[in-house]
């Protein structure tokens, strides 16, 4: 919703939004555009007159222990008969018409492999716009309009407005569509892994065939089973792959530095500061997508090279001096699916020297991972570190008794400055602390370094 403003705003329209609990960088960046932010959902921004309100789907018909409305704004809006819509539906109104849309969807890394394709085709000088959760470095905003003909945009399967329960993708309309994974997740809204797929397939319904204004292309993963099964409902589509040994696009060596094949030549190298498997499939998808555009994978791939990702993608936070002779990184980043958690870990794991330590310290702040439904799955997915350390507040099952399998490796707490009193007490120079969230995790990343800082 924030790249949503950012783009309104951009063309030319007067935007405020109002939420709960905004934290950077999505804050400072709207602040930056003179987009007024208003703490709450008070019913007393229908003084303001907007001449459309844009829900976004945090927005419910839920009410409050004392039968008051949680959303206060909405029913003020309902009861005046005022003009709302979803936020895909504008954007499919306002911005997409007209555009070639890719639109990049999966379980995971769709904010790093729509930021990769937008930087490819940048880098191209083919000047695209683009909608990504988070904020590409490269870029330094989330959104913008772009002049030219492409449009990339991160395409979620979370259902769209309390009163359209459909996948926001489906009203995108892309021409160029990745599937880049496909596993379960949004336990409050999908029953089971099978209700995702049918809305993956809503998806492919939506992408042209062999037209006059070009063919579509659907690209998919091709390591991922779920995503056979898509497909197998029905395509109309061109639809190239990758990942697989016998894929359109597959690598050949370490995710760090390796090569890019296309029908398996050799089409480029890509040496980069990335690190993980997870990370070499997101630019194999971003390839493939920009070589629908007639962008050369070897064009592609030396775009990679100077790829920055994004911020909270294993973003170092900060540095701290410890004896003897070394430091102590503290990063950010955005895992919380634990096959996010766990390839995340590996990456990092894959780079460190020998005696170098991995803390893992997360918070399962998802409303999947709220509801406990893949708490069995957190000690695979800590596998890669040394220690770990959850943070618990708010949850409505024992997290303790989930990480008891990691024993002594393990430290749970519902507060977080005994979490970084425990994390300051252990730490130790060349450790590798990763703070892993959806959320703002209580500015935990600062309070880390400025206690390693005193220690």
């Amino acid at each position: 919703m924030g790249g949503l403003a950012a783009l309104a705003r951009e063309a030319g329209h007067t935007v405020t939004g109002c939420d709960a609990g905004v934290y950077p960088p999505m804050s400072d960046q709207l602040r930056a555009l003179g987009i007024e932010l208003i703490e709450g959902f008070g019913a007393d921004q229908l003084a303001l007159q907007p001449d459309l309100f844009v829900v976004g789907n945090v927005v419910s018909r839920a009410r409050l222990p004392d039968g008051t409305p949680k959303f206060a704004l909405m029913e003020a809006i309902l009861d005046a008969g005022l003009p709302y819509t979803s936020g895909p539906q504008w954007l499919s109104e306002h911005i997409l018409q007209g555009r070639h849309v890719i639109a990049v969807a999966g379980t995971h890394g769709k904010t790093t492999t729509t930021a990769m394709t937008s930087w490819i085709l940048e880098h191209a000088g083919l000047q695209p716009g683009f909608l990504v959760g988070g904020v590409p470095l490269n870029f330094g905003v989330s959104a913008r309009l772009g002049l030219g003909k492409p449009f990339v945009i991160e395409a979620d399967e979370y259902d769209t407005a309390f009163f359209d329960k459909r996948s926001k993708f489906v009203h995108y309309r892309p021409r160029t569509a990745v599937l880049n994974n496909l596993e379960f997740d949004h336990a409050d809204i999908f029953d089971d892994l099978a209700a995702i797929e049918r809305q993956f397939h809503h998806l492919v319904r939506t992408v042209p065939g062999t037209g006059l204004h070009g063919s579509g292309r659907i690209i998919v993963n091709g390591l991922e089973e779920s995503l056979a099964r898509v497909l197998h409902m029905g395509c109309w589509s061109e639809v190239r792959s990758f990942g697989a040994a016998v894929s359109d696009f597959t690598a050949i060596g370490p995710a760090h530095e390796f090569d890019v094949l296309h029908h398996g030549q050799l089409a480029g190298h890509v040496a980069w500061n990335l690190t993980g498997v997870h990370n070499q499939l997101n630019a194999l998808a971003a390839i493939a997508a920009a070589e629908h555009l007639g962008v050369s994978p070897t064009t592609a791939a030396a775009a990679l090279k100077q790829f920055d990702n994004v911020k909270r993608r294993m973003e170092v936070r900060g540095r701290v001096s410890a004896e003897p002779q070394g430091t102590i990184t503290v990063y950010d980043d955005f895992a919380h699916h634990p096959t996010a958690i766990r390839t995340t870990l590996d990456g990092l794991r894959s780079r460190l020297q020998a005696g170098e330590r991995i803390l893992a310290v997360f918070e399962p702040r998802s409303n999947t991972m709220k509801l406990g439904t893949m708490k069995a799955l957190l000690p695979w997915s800590l596998d890669s570190a040394d220690l770990s350390f959850c943070h618990s507040a708010g949850l409505g099952w024992d997290a303790a008794g989930a990480l008891a399998p990691m024993g002594d490796k393990a430290l749970v707490s519902d507060q977080l400055d005994t979490l970084v009193s425990a994390i300051t007490r252990v730490a130790r120079a060349g450790d590798h602390i990763v703070c892993m969230s959806n959320g703002g995790f209580g500015g935990i990343h600062g309070k880390l370094l400025q206690s390693l800082q005193n220690k």
